[in-house]
């Protein structure tokens, strides 16, 4: 009997137009066939272009058998797999005969199909083979066999199939390498190299480096590299995981030698060669992290020989622009990546040929990137070339029909099998594929990549490394310093510590900092200021600030000195105008315990908390921005979208113990408890609310309790009760303070210098760490404002420079009183007055109908000369105690550091 197939309703074709169909042939008689096969019709599916705006529940369920579709290309479902006795297919391949291999994802074993000719009316043809191997996530025909990465708890490993005998059917099943783990996050695809003599595999970050790899071309001495404490996913995911995370090896046929290409991934699940040998994966994001500064989307990376990517679990990921790893070709967004492979051989429009075809299981959507090599890389631009509501797309691969086939499912759902065609009216002649665009610089890479290994002609390696270290490009900058790692480093090391060039410097550096010895780290920071940070452009000077964290972690924290020094150079960069530039000064200042940065990074805080509350960030995801009939519009989700800027500000600022004051832990902790309400991913509250927790376990008793409201202040000082000077007392002037201090700030004693504090009643009207009255300012963090000239100067002159908040007013009233005091009040009808300097809590109410004059004090309410009934030994011990922040660790605290030790 003859069937006609018709389609005569719209095909939504992205941007396109209405196109009618008619595609007619004869169904065949089936022969007897194996129990083994079975068939099915297939039919051609489609879509309408919904422009109602936001749907109804009704017209949203009809939407969801509807695929959007480029122009010109049909999409078929050649089978629907019996999902009890067939399972869910989640990986395809071609064998050497044109035929479909797949694999169910868990125990329902693969499965050969022949599908129909294109524009015929035949039946697929669906054949269970009769193999023990299953659960494939990576599936690849070569050298005669089918090679299948299984993904299955403890059956994880490479297996070789082949057919002995040539009867079609695979007798032989071989476990080439056993694999650590399955899941998820397990081994994933397999591929053939472009030489065609080797196999390319690929594991998630839950997946360990197969045991006996002979090599690595990243070098192996991975580490976590971050500079503050890590916080581990809110949620528990992938606690404990380390580097180098998800991985890309290369093995021969025999799966005998292994050797790691690439890493930092968090779950590749598929990869793909272009037609230059180049390799491409596409990596999964955090979905949890959604919100948070250390969130990044699900995107294509160029995995060159030694590339890094940064991935680290929990809040540890890496920003792309950190030098000793490599950025992305292009972001696609929130998802989970699955299948890719490149258009190669199919009978699609030019631009589609060479694109490389992506699918994202979430969203249903296949991408069609088409890469434009840039310097000795590529640059990518995402286009949706088809998706549809409900499409958890699995695998896919060019036939040698020219259709691009494609499965659905994993994860238990439901499983088909669907092929795409173009009809449309632009030509399919084969195109050339290859781009030897800027090929010259992927040529210069591959040279390099070359020395990603040890080599006889060391000193000959070093001498051509040395002179692309400082290239334009920062790929071939990347390969260079890889090579480096992996020659002796005595041969240069001292040439790294006195390179002229300062970008040559900066890559050879990193270089060192990673595999040097820990003594050359005064070197390694010797050379960083010889550098002239102010010369440098910003990048160098984003890379410069890696060089020093990466110096800090891999050599170790340098001596307090050294630590004050570092800080001092760089505290006149910060703030800066990027964020990546904040970003890592906010990193490094709060490492070194800057005396300015909790000021800076605070103002930060809120001033990219204000930007983003108007609107300067976008949604993360581009899901909700396509299909807004199915959640909340762009203008809803923006106007709830956290401050990712602002939340790293917080997240640096929960490590400093010592500097703040109340005023400043009161807003930090308030921005925390507003922003815990804002949208974000299911780790999201939980990050926010572990920041506060180890923020408040850097907070003194004193501190949390006027906090936490358990107190409402602190209560007044007993002159009586404080220690009297020592004495004898003489009359310090600011040049004698500054004398002394520039010689005795070393040796000092912690608790002496409290004592001191008190004897001068300064603990009576100011607070510090927490602690003492609020008739004055705060003074824990004077050492991020005041030299110690400024000090001296305030300390002796306290009427030179009194702030508005502060300053002592004369009242004089209708009734012919004069009141002197700090105004601590004021409403529609009188003024509160503290009139005691040493007790906050003795005030006096006047009505503003009494008030005759309002005048500012001419003088402030610190009385003169309280440093004069102090001798040397206690000023110098009060100095030290002011400056150190509350830190009785501080390195002027020499004496006490040496009694812990005894």
């Amino acid at each position: 009997m003859n069937r006609c197939l018709s389609l005569f309703h719209p095909i939504r074709t992205v941007g396109a137009v209405f196109i009618g169909l008619m595609v007619c042939g004869a169904n065949l008689p089936a022969d007897e066939l194996p129990s083994t096969i079975s068939t099915q019709q297939p039919k051609i599916v489609g879509s309408s272009v919904r422009t109602d705006g936001r749907a109804n529940d009704i017209a949203a369920a009809a939407d969801r058998d509807l695929f959007y579709v480029r122009e010109g290309f049909l999409v078929e479902l050649l089978y629907t797999v019996p999902q009890e006795t067939q399972g869910s297919w989640v990986s395809l391949t071609f064998d050497h005969r044109g035929r479909l291999l797949a694999s169910d994802e868990l125990d329902k074993g693969m499965y050969r199909i022949v599908p129909p000719q294109i524009g015929s009316a035949q039946e697929t043809r669906v054949e269970k083979l009769s193999t023990k191997t299953t659960s494939a996530q990576g599936l690849l025909y070569a050298f005669d066999s089918l090679y299948v990465s299984v993904n299955a708890s403890k059956k994880s490993g490479l297996y070789r199939l082949r057919d002995t005998n040539g009867d079609d059917v695979f007798d032989e099943e071989t476990l080439l390498k056993q694999f650590s783990d399955g899941g998820e996050h397990g081994p994933h695809a397999v591929r053939l190299s472009p030489d065609g003599k080797s196999l390319y595999v690929v594991g998630g970050n839950h997946t360990e480096l197969p045991a006996s790899f002979f090599h690595s071309r990243v070098p192996s001495n991975w580490g976590e590299d971050l500079l503050l404490p890590r916080q581990w996913d809110a949620g528990g995911h992938a606690r404990g995981r380390l580097a180098p995370g998800g991985w890309v090896c290369r093995t021969d046929p025999d799966g005998i030698r292994w050797e790691v290409i690439s890493s930092g991934y968090r779950n590749v699940y598929d990869m793909d060669f272009n037609a230059d040998g180049e390799l491409f994966v596409y990596d999964a994001d955090m979905e949890w992290d959604m919100g948070s500064p250390w969130y990044r989307p699900t995107r294509v990376n160029h995995a060159t020989s030694g590339s890094e990517f940064g991935w680290r679990s929990g809040t540890g990921k890496w920003p792309a622009y950190y030098v000793d790893s490599l950025p992305q070709v292009v972001d696609i967004g929130p998802g989970s990546p699955v299948g890719i492979t490149f258009g190669y051989g199919a009978k699609f429009p030019a631009k589609y040929q060479r694109a490389l075809f992506m699918l994202d299981w979430t969203f249903g959507t296949i991408y069609a990137v088409h890469l434009t090599p840039h310097g000795a890389s590529y640059v990518g631009e995402k286009e949706e070339f088809l998706a549809r509501t409900a499409l958890p797309l699995t695998d896919a691969a060019v036939g040698p029909d020219g259709a691009l086939y494609f499965t659905v499912g994993g994860r238990g759902t439901q499983s088909a099998l669907y092929r795409v065609t173009y009809f449309g009216d632009e030509p399919v002649t084969p195109v050339g594929l290859r781009d030897d665009t800027m090929a010259d610089y992927r040529q210069l890479r591959r040279l390099l990549e070359a020395y990603h290994q040890p080599v006889e002609q060391a000193v000959t390696a070093v001498e051509f490394i040395w002179n692309q270290l400082g290239h334009a490009d920062r790929n071939i900058r990347y390969a260079a310093r890889t090579a480096l790692e992996h020659q002796p480093v005595e041969l240069w090391a001292d040439r790294a510590l006195q390179e002229p060039d300062p970008q040559s410097r900066i890559t050879a550096l990193v270089a060192l900092a990673r595999q040097g010895d820990v003594s050359l780290l005064p070197r390694v920071l010797d050379a960083l200021e010889q550098l002239e940070f102010a010369t440098l452009s910003e990048t160098k000077q984003i890379e410069a600030l890696r060089v020093y964290a990466l110096a800090f972690i891999r050599m170790g924290m340098p001596d307090r000195q050294r630590a004050q020094h570092v800080a001092s150079l760089l505290d006149p960069f910060y703030p800066a105008t990027s964020d990546p530039m904040n970003t890592e000064l906010s990193r490094l200042l709060v490492y070194l315990n800057s005396p300015t940065v909790i000021d800076k990074t605070l103002a930060l805080l809120q001033k990219t908390s204000e930007a983003s509350h108007n609107g300067s960030q976008q949604s993360d995801s581009h899901f909700l921005a396509r299909n807004e009939n199915f959640g909340p519009t762009i203008a809803e989700m923006n106007a709830n979208q956290p401050p990712k800027q602002a939340i790293h500000y917080a997240f640096v600022l929960r490590n400093l113990r010592y500097g703040w004051t109340l005023e400043q832990r009161q807003q930090y902790f308030k921005w925390l408890d507003e922003v815990q309400s804002k949208s974000g991913g299911a780790s999201y509250r939980g990050f926010i609310e572990n920041i506060r927790k180890e923020a408040l376990d850097n907070v003194s008793e004193d501190e949390r309790q006027l906090l936490e409201g358990k107190i409402a202040d602190a209560p007044p000082i007993n002159q009586e009760d404080l220690p009297k000077p020592n004495g004898p007392g003489s009359e310090w002037t600011v040049d004698r303070i500054v004398q002394v201090t520039a010689e005795g700030l070393s040796g000092r004693d912690f608790e002496l210098g409290r004592r001191a504090y008190a004897a001068a009643k300064c603990v009576a009207c100011h607070r510090f760490a927490g602690q003492g009255g609020n008739t004055g300012p705060d003074l824990t963090n004077v050492a991020g404002r005041f030299s110690y000239h400024d000090l001296a100067d305030a300390l002796v002159h306290p009427s030179r420079v009194v702030s508005d908040q502060y300053r002592a007013m004369v009242i004089h009233t209708e009734s012919g009183k004069t009141i002197q005091g700090r105004i601590v009040n004021e409403d529609g009808e009188q003024l509160t007055v503290a009139t005691d300097a040493y007790n906050g809590g003795k005030i006096e109410v006047i009505a503003k109908t009494d008030v005759e004059e309002l005048l500012p004090a001419k003088v402030s309410l610190m009385p003169d000369g309280l440093l004069n009934t102090l001798n040397e030994q206690e000023v110098l011990d009060l100095v030290s105690f002011l400056m150190s922040r509350g830190d009785a660790d501080d390195p002027m605290f020499a004496r006490r550091a040496a009694s812990l030790t005894e």
